[in-house]
């Protein structure tokens, strides 16, 4: 039997356990192209007015159709659709502020479940296969909670190439 010394096995050889160039701590690695989001999807450029007392802040994935009620605007264009915006991001309306902003269709089954439950369903197209009347029933139940609503001939929908 080989006799080995017992710092061999507590300590074995290093090679091939540590990089041959080591990475510098900290900083970024940056790409050269830019980055493209919701390209592609319908999207629809609406003017937003705050009617209340107080600044309202909307979040990038925040459902238009269900934003504050002081927000007054298109809201049955919006149905299904979000902010145009970075992730993480807000668009903040001061009181009697009036913004022009951009929104686009939710991707993937479009369920809208929570935020100000008027929808609590499938917020996509009627011709869908997996349609059913929330849209009709999220309208009615604005109406009746008081959610300012100003139907809009400038809502231009258009899809994002």
């Amino acid at each position: 039997m080989e006799k080995r010394d017992k710092t061999q096995t507590l300590y074995p050889n290093q090679k091939g356990f540590t990089p041959e160039k080591q990475p510098k701590i900290g900083g970024t690695v940056l790409g050269k192209d830019s980055i493209e989001y919701n390209v592609g999807r319908e999207s629809i450029s609406l003017t937003i007015r705050n009617t209340g007392d107080r600044p309202i802040q909307v979040g990038s994935h925040y459902h238009l159709f269900e934003v504050n009620r002081f927000l007054d605007f298109d809201r049955e264009a919006a149905f299904g659709m979000h902010l145009n915006i970075p992730s993480t991001t807000a668009i903040r309306f001061e009181p009697g502020d009036s913004k022009q902003v951009e929104a686009v269709a939710y991707g993937g089954k479009r369920r809208v479940i929570g935020f100000n439950s008027l929808v609590e369903g499938y917020a996509g197209e009627e011709d869908a296969p997996t349609y059913y009347p929330t849209r009709e029933r999220a309208i009615r139940r604005m109406q009746r909670l008081g959610f300012k609503h100003t139907k809009s001939k400038q809502s231009n929908k258009q899809n994002k190439e």
